[in-house]
């Protein structure tokens, strides 16, 4: 997997040029620097300031990264709200699905297996059960013996 990050901070860097300066100076100048320091120096990207920002050929990173500054530096506080309600609600719904795929009560259930049988269209459930077979010690001599003699 590569890490697109140092490449996405260069884009970071290169599209705060063209933001204008006030809402540039809202973001920390800690945040600013670490771009620059952990930016790739050789990846070429430049603007092209005659498309939107949605239609900017950017990294996946770069598009995070900016709809972090702009939650936390640029949105006023009913648009902060609104994201971090949204971001919850995400949060839950991405829960429940992890909750319903991987349901402790279903886990332990057997499997049970469609068979449809395309000549009668008759639908037959298989249902394959787990059976552990403890052998005592004596019946896995007798057993042994009866393999070693054929019986």
């Amino acid at each position: 997997m590569e890490d697109n990050y140092p490449k996405a901070y260069k884009e970071v860097i290169e599209i705060l040029k063209y933001v204008p300066e006030e809402s540039v100076n809202k973001i920390p100048q800690t945040m600013i620097n670490t771009f620059k320091d952990k930016m790739d120096k050789e990846y070429n990207f430049s603007v092209d300031i005659s498309k939107s920002f949605e239609e900017q050929d950017l990294l996946e990173e770069t598009k995070a990264i900016f709809a972090n500054i702009f939650r936390d530096y640029w949105a006023t506080p009913y648009q902060k709200e609104r994201i971090e309600a949204k971001e919850k609600y995400d949060r839950k719904k991405e829960e429940e699905e992890k909750r319903k795929q991987y349901n402790l009560d279903d886990i332990f259930r057997k499997k049970k297996t469609i068979i449809e049988n395309e000549e009668n269209n008759q639908v037959a459930y298989n249902i394959l059960p787990v059976e552990l077979k403890k052998e005592r010690f004596y019946e896995k001599i007798l057993n042994f013996l009866k393999k070693l003699f054929h019986l």
